[in-house]
């Protein structure tokens, strides 16, 4: 059946419309002008830490502008083959990659357009994803450790950098559990979707009568909450008492009103020191003391803030989200999206960004059905 590239480039466009719209390319364009400037700053790098925030900022902003500008392009050039295409008795071989080119900025497009759907208030952090063993014993281990693989494949296709951070091997084969970060922006927005119960049904190769086996194991993906080195603690908010030092150190130590108490008002934690000779080097050195015992506290806090994003997943019977079936039949459903590929192999080996666009927008959908 012929392709109506006139109403192909039409839907293309109207998209893109929308891709606009949301973007909103004018503020984009803002950004980058006021992160250039701030990058531009001679003493930018004395703050090594500020300097990476101000260069990936800008950085992300400038492929956003450029991803959206790109497409446009893109859709005309299409066009112009289109045209090349047809005129003068039309061109077969030109048409064949009109349609090649039609069948990747659809693609491409469709990407762009779930992007814009993860607008959620940590969707544009990287992502720690963690997978656990649930029932079905070796073989749940078994399948543990082919989901891992499988989401470090996906990321291997797009080039994004991994760090897995640990690893916590079964007795025979497999995994009982696995963390690893996903160093990309969008990460958590675009693998939150992938949180749930993942169900496989197959012929177990660990079963020596070569039984049909079915196994869970549950996938939390979490946002990589953004750290901060050094704490800074406003002068109000500390209680500093000098008092005189005790013990052996010399003359100087024991006579002088050189130690230092320092009591965080908010949070009551305190730190005294009095290891060095003058109050100057005890009140230097307790601080730096309390922003390490802040930063542990808000790591803390941070650590328990993601866990609560990640919920309490299952791996069993009744709450699966997907299903992974090698036998009798071949197929990868998500129970959710009804979406389905008869490719298991494929999917294993990273082919997951239609689960993942499915995902999206379903759960966009809910999110306005809720609204």
């Amino acid at each position: 059946m012929a392709v109506d590239f006139q109403q192909e480039i039409k839907q293309l466009r109207s998209t893109m419309d929308s891709v606009r719209e949301v973007t909103d390319l004018a503020s984009v364009k803002q950004q980058i002008a006021e992160l250039e400037a701030k990058a531009s700053a001679p003493d930018l790098w004395d703050d090594p830490d500020a300097a990476q925030l101000v260069t990936s900022a800008l950085s992300r902003a400038n492929a956003e502008y450029e991803r959206v500008v790109e497409m446009d392009s893109r859709i005309e050039d299409l066009e112009v083959l289109v045209e090349m295409g047809t005129e003068d008795g039309g061109d077969a071989a030109t048409m064949v990659e009109a349609e090649r080119e039609l069948a990747s900025l659809q693609k491409a497009v469709g990407e762009l357009e779930v992007r814009t759907l993860l607008s959620g208030e940590y969707d544009a952090r990287e992502a720690v994803v963690t997978i656990r063993s649930g029932a079905g014993g070796v073989d749940a281990a078994d399948f543990a450790e082919m989901l891992m693989r499988m989401y470090l494949r996906w990321a291997e296709r797009h080039g994004y950098p991994t760090q897995v951070m640990d690893t916590s091997y079964a007795e025979e084969a497999g995994l009982k559990s696995a963390t690893f970060e996903v160093n990309v922006p969008y990460a958590f927005g675009n693998l939150s979707v992938e949180a749930g119960t993942h169900r496989l049904v197959r012929i177990s190769p660990f079963d020596n009568q070569g039984r049909r086996q079915t196994s869970f194991a549950a996938v939390e993906v979490i946002p990589l909450i953004e750290q901060t080195d050094h704490i800074e603690i406003p002068e109000n908010e500390i209680k500093v008492d000098v008092f005189r030092s005790s013990g052996p150190g010399g003359q100087s130590v024991n006579t002088t009103d050189s130690a230092v108490r320092m009591t965080h008002i908010p949070t009551g934690i305190v730190v005294s020191m009095q290891n060095e000779k003058s109050q100057i080097q005890n009140r230097a050195a307790a601080l730096r003391v309390l922003q390490s015992r802040l930063l542990l506290q808000r790591q803390a806090e941070e650590a328990a803030e993601r866990k609560e994003m990640a919920g309490d997943v299952k791996a069993s019977w009744g709450d699966q989200m997907r299903s992974y079936v090698l036998q009798p039949y071949q197929m990868v459903k998500d129970l959710r999206t009804e979406y389905e590929v008869g490719n298991p192999s494929a999917v294993f080996d990273g082919d997951i960004d239609g689960f993942i666009e499915a995902g999206v927008r379903w759960r966009k959908e809910q999110q306005k059905q809720e609204g």
